[in-house]
């Protein structure tokens, strides 16, 4: 599908961003295999989530959605999945893949995980040699290292492991597997990684231990809770670099998510001088321990050039498609090293954003493990692709916005894997 955006000369007005992916993610799989109702409130209907929820209903899960943002999910407890009668599919969800590859390792059953083209090329053995370890049973293509992936579910040990990844997919895969080992596993992180997760599972009565980099996870079972989930900060980073960068704006997004291992973007881009006011701040309603959240109020700013350091990229990671943008309207040298995982990620990231802002006018050097970005530039309107990746079509609609004349993006529906009303917003603040 193809997008045209004009530029515009101003931003304006109040939006609410909608649920945070991620928890959308983990309180279905956990609601799953919790005992009791859960309640989701603001869940994100995109396409990664929805292929979430299609797997756990093939694994026997009853899941009602009374409208498109609210699921209750009949929890089944740890040993009341069922074998799939069918090949379970992610589709383009990493999550997704790599979550159910935790949890079915420990389920006495058989099943198949497999996704779309691009799915099936990202790496998958950073989960599977930990689960192995712990006596998880995944053969599949390439050594067990690209889906599809076959999963012989069955008893699983203990395990001590350290993460050399900084992910909290593989985090949570390594969890999932955790409540149904013998023993205590024990987990340190390389670089500590969003916590959503480890949140969750303790608020639904999981013995579970968490601070920094080292978790702790012995069998238990679990609870269903009611939970409202925030907005999506990756989602609303995204609207804070459209309000810096089209001029005389001024939004506000309401209740976004700031779980503190989200927000390393915010403060990069208060470093940057943007003006970002935080109001608001509560913990989410329905929820006794759990996300913080608040509105985000930003304005128009003259914004500095920043280095990212390598101990930010990891809690960065999904911002860096945008945080380009923000580079190629500030004051001077921006460099990000220490990225290779872009490369891997639903495209190569790093590849293709420096194609297609090279022909918006950027001035962006491409690394091994990054880019250099010397700004400011007048971003010039082009024909981009987004890649098949919904951040970099973001990215790209909101460069487009501060053009000198329209941009035509190619690929735009991929938007709708992980916020499909990205457009309706941006039209409301216009």
């Amino acid at each position: 599908m193809t997008r045209k955006i004009s530029p515009i000369k101003s931003l304006s007005g109040e939006i609410e961003i909608p649920g945070d992916k991620s928890l959308s993610h983990r309180g279905l799989i956990l609601g799953g295999i919790a005992q009791g109702i859960t309640h989701l409130e603001n869940f994100l209907p995109s396409k990664d989530t929805l292929a979430t929820e299609a797997c756990m209903r093939l694994l026997g899960v009853s899941i009602e959605a009374p409208t498109p943002a609210a699921r209750i999910i009949h929890g089944k407890g740890l040993d009341g999945l069922k074998e799939p009668d069918n090949i379970l599919n992610a589709e383009n969800s990493g999550t997704t893949l790599r979550l159910l590859l935790g949890l079915l390792s420990g389920q006495p059953f058989f099943s198949v995980l497999t996704g779309d083209e691009s799915l099936r090329k990202r790496p998958m053995k950073r989960v599977v040699e930990p689960l192995s370890l712990m006596g998880g049973k995944i053969s599949g293509r390439g050594n067990a290292s690209l889906a599809p992936l076959c999963v012989q579910g069955g008893k699983l040990n203990e395990i001590k492991y350290r993460i050399p990844v900084a992910s909290a997919q593989v985090k949570t895969a390594l969890i999932l597997a955790a409540l149904q080992a013998e023993g205590e596993t024990i987990l340190e992180e390389s670089a500590q990684t969003r916590d959503h997760t480890e949140r969750l599972l303790s608020e639904m009565g999981g013995k579970i231990q968490f601070s920094d980099r080292k978790i702790s996870v012995n069998p238990s079972p679990l609870k269903g809770i009611n939970l409202y989930i925030p907005g999506d900060f990756s989602s609303a980073a995204f609207f804070l670099v459209a309000g810096l960068c089209v001029p005389h704006s001024k939004i506000t997004l309401k209740r976004v998510g700031l779980n503190p291992t989200r927000t390393a973007f915010l403060k990069l881009l208060q470093r940057m001088g943007g003006d970002i006011r935080v109001i608001s701040k509560t913990i989410s309603a329905g929820n006794s321990f759990f996300e913080p959240e608040g509105d985000l109020v930003v304005s128009s700013s003259s914004l500095k050039a920043a280095e990212i350091f390598p101990e930010e990229v990891p809690n960065l990671i999904d911002e860096l498609p945008i945080f380009a943008i923000a580079a190629s309207q500030a004051e001077g040298v921006s460099k990000v090293t220490h990225a290779e995982e872009l490369r891997v990620k639903e495209t190569d990231r790093i590849r293709d954003l420096c194609l297609e802002l090279r022909k918006m006018g950027v001035s962006i050097q491409e690394l091994p493990d990054g880019f250099v970005i010397e700004g400011p530039s007048r971003l010039k309107g082009a024909e981009v692709f987004s890649h098949g990746d919904h951040r970099l079509a973001m990215a790209f609609t909101i460069g487009g916005l501060t053009a000198d004349k329209e941009t035509i993006l190619n690929g735009s529906e991929v938007i709708d894997i992980s916020f499909p009303n990205f457009f309706k917003l941006l039209d409301k603040l216009q």
